[in-house]
């Protein structure tokens, strides 16, 4: 595969610029975006799950954004499916697949394939959190080397979640996670991808979490709360996750007042980030870190469509 057929994936904290890097990039090389982020999947929350907006989106083919119904679930599998589809689609035509998003699962299933293992009881799952808990990380992940010696030195001993997820499908399956992970294959090739992670000082992101909540409520994000309660979604579908809905909810119930919402948004947002950074310190690490702040620079490299992808390293 020659570089300009290259597959371009940026990643990064929420309110980074993700979106705006990836427009830039895309008119300077003939691209195309397609979503990589698991709450801008859903119709009608454009603002609250700040979707990319018309001006962002003019001239830029745009794929996957709002189109599954909030009522709906969606799965990892059910994206990968159609971002692999979308990504051969534009190839097709000559052009750069870009996916631009938060989810690090979304990415980790493209880049390395998606385990297929079996449905695990949620009473199961909460039995092995339970024990956790209780025993502690450095205890639980002991436990765990018994049960799973394979997984020793495969992910971080500090890693609470990669643990539970690794003793439970080894107890319920009879399977170690590694030997799972070793049956999967990708559709594409490692050297296939261009790897890009945004990264913000502290600081700076707060400031744009910040100001992004408080351009979200002058957006309307208020009224799209108001829509989505009428229609009654149940409260185990992934939508309700989005951030802004709870706490613009309990706003227009009265329990708080709106620069108390804003707040709680903000702090929850900050939250989010922190877990997004966190996955990508452990999990993207062969990724191009490019600081927020010298993004523009990387876009000068590219003079037209031309121009080989690996200019932007």
């Amino acid at each position: 595969m020659d570089k300009q057929s290259k597959i371009i994936l940026i990643s990064g904290p929420t309110a980074s610029g993700k979106s705006n890097f990836a427009v830039k990039i895309a008119k300077k090389i003939e691209g195309e975006i397609i979503n990589a982020d698991s709450m801008q999947v859903y119709k009608r929350l454009k603002v609250l799950t700040a979707r990319p907006n018309k001006i962002e989106q003019k001239n830029i083919k745009h794929h996957l954004y709002g189109v599954v119904d909030l009522n709906e679930k969606f799965s990892t599998g059910q994206w990968l499916e159609l971002a692999i589809k979308k990504i051969k689609s534009i190839q097709k035509k000559k052009k750069i697949p870009i996916l631009v998003g938060g989810t690090g699962l979304y990415f980790q299933s493209l880049i390395n394939g998606l385990v297929k293992i079996p449905e695990i009881p949620l009473k199961f799952r909460n039995k092995v959190r339970l024990m956790s808990k209780k025993e502690g990380q450095k205890k639980f992940y002991k436990k765990l080397l018994k049960l799973d010696p394979k997984i020793k030195d495969k992910f971080d001993t500090n890693d609470t979640q990669r643990s539970i997820r690794a003793y439970e499908i080894k107890s319920y399956t009879g399977i170690s996670m590694y030997d799972w992970l070793t049956k999967t294959k990708s559709e594409f090739k490692d050297s296939d991808f261009l790897k890009l992670q945004i990264e913000t000082k502290r600081e700076k992101l707060i400031e744009r979490i910040n100001l992004r909540t408080s351009s979200m409520i002058s957006s309307g994000a208020i009224n799209e709360v108001k829509k989505f309660l009428k229609l009654k979604i149940r409260k185990d579908q992934s939508v309700n996750k989005v951030i802004g809905i709870a706490e613009l909810t309990q706003y227009l119930n009265k329990k708080i007042n709106l620069d108390q919402a804003k707040e709680l948004i903000s702090i929850k947002t900050r939250q989010y980030a922190k877990r997004q950074a966190t996955w990508a310190r452990t999990r993207m690490m062969s990724w191009i870190k490019i600081s927020q702040d010298k993004v523009d620079a990387y876009i000068k490299k590219l003079k037209k469509s031309s121009l080989k992808l690996d200019q932007l390293t």
